[in-house]
C-alpha cells in the first residue's frame, strides 16, 4: 500500500511540478524540487531527532518548531547546534528550519534573500562535526537561486521559489499506516525526471527493474554473519543501486541486517543526488561513504594495513553501471596501476568497459559478488580487451554472463549485458542466460517484469542448461570459441519454421483468385455504368473496360 502511496503523491507532485516549471528544462528543475524536498527531509528529521531526545515538546513539527525558536536563543544556540550536529552529521538553525520558511511564506514575510542565507547557514554549520562535513557540506550546491529561468530579478525569482515551497510543503509523506514514505517519492520523482532527460538520464539514473537484477545476483550468496554488510558502486549516479541492494539482501536474508554503503560519483550534481538519496532513506552518514571523483584516474577507496602501507578497501558486493564505452586515459604507466597490472594490458582508450570491470573487481572480497551492466561489445572485441578478457577466464574470475533485452535504458536502446564476477571460484565453468526476448514492451522503453527478473535469478542459482535460454558452458567450449563469449554461440535461439502445408497454401491462392475475379467483375460493372462527357473521357473508360475484361 505504501508503494501506492508513494506513486500517488510522485504523480500529483510531477503534474504539478511541470505546469510550475515554465521553460525550464525538466533535467534543470530536478534540482529545486528534489533539493528543497532534501531541505525538508532535514529539517523535520532534526525537529524528530530534538523530540526523541526530550529536548523539545509538541506533538506536531509546528509545535516543535515553535519551541525550538523559544529555547534556542543567545548562548543556548551554539549548544543546540552543536549537540544536533554531532548526533546527526548537520544542524539548521530555529530561523531556517523549513516551517520557519513555509511560515514566512505564508505570511509573506520572506525576504529574496532569505533563501541564500538559509543555505549559506546550512553549509557552514557542516563545519561543526568534521566526521560529517563530506557528507553534507556543499549538498545544496546545485540550486542555482540567480537562474533567470526563474524570473528576471530577485523578486520574480524569490516568488518562483515560493511556489516550489509550496508545492513540497502540501503533501504529508506519509502511508496509511503513518510511515514516512518520503524517499520513496523522492526516488519516484528521480525516474521521473530521468524519463524526461532523455540521454542525460543515463549519468545518473539505473532503471529499477535492472537494479533489481543486479542487486539480486550480487547477494545471492550473501550471508547473515554478524558483520554488516558492505556494498560498493564505482559509478554510482543518484545512488538507486546502492539502495536496491539494502532492499534485496533484507529480502533474502528475511531480516533486515546493518549496511555500510560506498560509492563514487564523477558528476558532482548526480553526486549530490546520491547523498540525498541515501539519507532521505534513513541512512546515517555514518554508514556512507562516497565521493566526487574519477574512478578510473585514482583508485578509491584505500584502507590503512597493520604495516603502515595502502591498500584496497573490499568489499562484499560490488555493482555497477558505467558509463557505456567511455574513453579514458590509458597511459601505459597505468599498467603499474595494481588494478590493471596483473591482466597484461590496458583497455583502449576509446572504451573503459574493462577498466570498470577490473577496478571493480579490485576491490571485491574473496568471498564477494559483483555484478555490472555493460554493452555486448566486452563479450568478442578482440586486441586488448580480448587480452583482457581471456585473463580474466583463465584466472577463473568470470562467473556468468546474461544477456538483457534492448531498450531497457533511457540513455541507450542497444542490448546490454550483466557480468557476475567473483575473485574465487571452484567450478570451472561460464553460466550463459539469454533473456533478451522477456520484456513487457513499454511507451518510451521496454520494462523487465517481475517474471522475468525471477526467472534470471532462479536459472542463475539452479545453473542447469534450459533450452533456448541458458547453458553452462565448460571451459574447454570457451577455449573452442577463442574466449569468445557472444551467446548465440553458447545458448542456441535458433527457432525452426514450421513445416509448410502446401495444401494449405494451394487453397488460399485459389481463394484469392476467386476474390480477384469477383472484384475485377465488380468493378466492370461499375465501368459499364459510367459515360463520359466529351470523346477522350468516353475512350478512357473503354481502355479501362478492356482492361478488366482481360484480368
Amino acid at each position: 500500500m505504501s508503494e501506492n502511496r508513494a506513486q500517488e503523491i510522485t504523480s500529483k507532485l510531477w503534474a504539478m511540478a511541470n505546469e510550475l516549471r515554465g521553460n525550464m528544462a525538466a533535467d534543470e528543475y530536478r534540482n529545486y524540487i528534489l533539493g528543497f524536498m532534501f531541505y525538508r527531509y532535514l529539517s523535520e528529521n532534526q525537529l524528530d531527532h530534538l523530540r526523541k531526545s526530550d529536548l523539545l515538546t509538541g506533538n506536531t513539527f509546528e509545535e516543535l518548531n515553535k519551541d525550538y525558536l523559544e529555547q534556542a536563543v543567545g548562548d543556548e544556540l551554539q549548544d543546540f547546534l552543536t549537540a544536533i550536529a554531532e548526533d546527526l552529521g548537520y544542524a539548521i538553525e530555529p530561523e531556517y528550519t523549513w516551517q520557519s520558511i513555509t511560515d514566512k511564506v505564508n505570511n509573506n514575510t520572506l525576504k529574496p534573500e532569505d533563501f541564500q542565507e538559509m543555505f549559506n547557514r546550512f553549509n557552514d554549520n557542516t563545519k561543526i562535526n568534521t566526521d560529517a562535513e563530506q557528507d553534507f557540506s556543499g549538498v545544496f550546491a546545485d540550486i542555482n537561486l540567480g537562474n533567470s529561468r526563474l524570473g528576471n530579478n530577485t523578486n520574480q525569482r524569490a516568488k518562483s521559489l515560493m511556489k516550489i515551497v509550496n508545492l513540497v510543503d502540501q503533501f504529508e509523506y506519509n502511508d496509511e499506516s503513518g510511515h514516512d514514505i518520503l524517499g520513496d517519492v523522492y526516488e519516484y520523482l528521480i525516474a521521473k525526471f530521468a524519463g524526461n532527460s532523455g540521454k542525460k538520464a543515463g549519468e545518473f539514473y539505473t532503471p529499477h527493474q535492472v537494479s533489481q537484477v543486479l542487486a539480486r545476483l550480487a547477494t545471492a550468496s550473501a550471508t547473515d554473519n554478524g558483520e554488516p554488510f558492505s556494498v560498493y558502486d564505482a559509478a554510482m549516479g543518484s545512488g538507486s543501486l546502492l539502495l536496491t541492494v539494502q532492499g534485496e539482501l533484507s529480502k533474502q536474508l528475511a531480516k533486515k541486517i546493518p549496511v555500510r554503503f560506498y560509492g563514487q560519483e564523477l558528476n558532482t550534481t548526480t553526486y549530490n543526488l546520491a547523498r540525498m538519496n541515501l539519507m532521505m532513506h534513513h541512512v546515517p552518514y555514518q554508514n556512507m561513504t562516497l565521493s566526487n571523483a574519477d574512478t578510473l584516474e585514482e583508485d578509491w577507496p584505500k584502507r590503512k594495513n597493520t604495516d603502515g602501507s595502502e591498500g584496497p578497501q573490499t568489499f562484499d558486493a560490488v555493482v555497477m553501471n558505467p558509463p557505456y564505452s567511455q574513453k579514458w586515459d590509458n597511459d601505459d604507466r597505468k599498467l603499474k596501476d595494481p588494478r590493471f597490472g596483473e591482466y597484461g594490458a590496458l583497455p583502449p582508450k576509446s572504451k573503459a568497459d574493462y577498466a570498470f570491470v577490473l577496478h571493480g573487481l579490485y576491490h571485491l572480497k574473496d568471498s564477494g559478488t559483483m555484478a555490472i551492466v555493460l554493452p555486448h561489445g566486452v563479450l568478442f572485441r578482440g586486441a586488448k580487451e580480448g587480452k583482457i578478457r581471456q585473463a580474466l577466464i583463465d584466472k577463473n574470475r568470470l562467473d556468468a554472463v546474461i544477456g538483457l533485452p534492448a531498450g531497457l535504458f533511457y540513455s541507450t536502446g542497444i542490448p546490454t549485458v550483466i557480468l557476475v564476477l567473483k575473485k574465487k571460484r571452484e567450478r570451472k565453468d561460464i553460466f550463459f542466460i539469454d533473456a533478451s526476448k522477456d520484456f513487457e514492451k513499454g511507451k518510451n522503453q521496454n520494462l523487465l517484469r517481475e517474471t522475468d527478473i525471477d526467472k534470471i535469478v532462479s536459472t542463475y542459482l539452479k545453473r542447469e542448461d534450459v533450452d533456448k535460454y541458458a547453458h553452462d558452458a565448460s571451459l574447454d567450449e570457451i577455449k573452442e570459441n577463442e574466449y569468445n563469449l557472444n551467446i548465440p554461440r553458447y545458448v542456441d535461439t535458433f527457432e525452426e519454421e514450421p513445416p509448410v502445408d502446401i495444401k494449405k497454401v494451394v487453397d488460399e491462392i485459389q481463394e484469392t483468385d476467386k476474390k480477384i475475379k469477383e472484384l475485377n467483375s465488380s468493378i466492370l460493372e461499375d465501368l459499364n455504368d459510367l459515360v463520359g462527357s466529351d470523346e477522350q473521357s468516353n475512350q478512357e473508360i473503354e481502355l479501362l473496360k478492356e482492361l478488366f475484361k482481360n484480368e
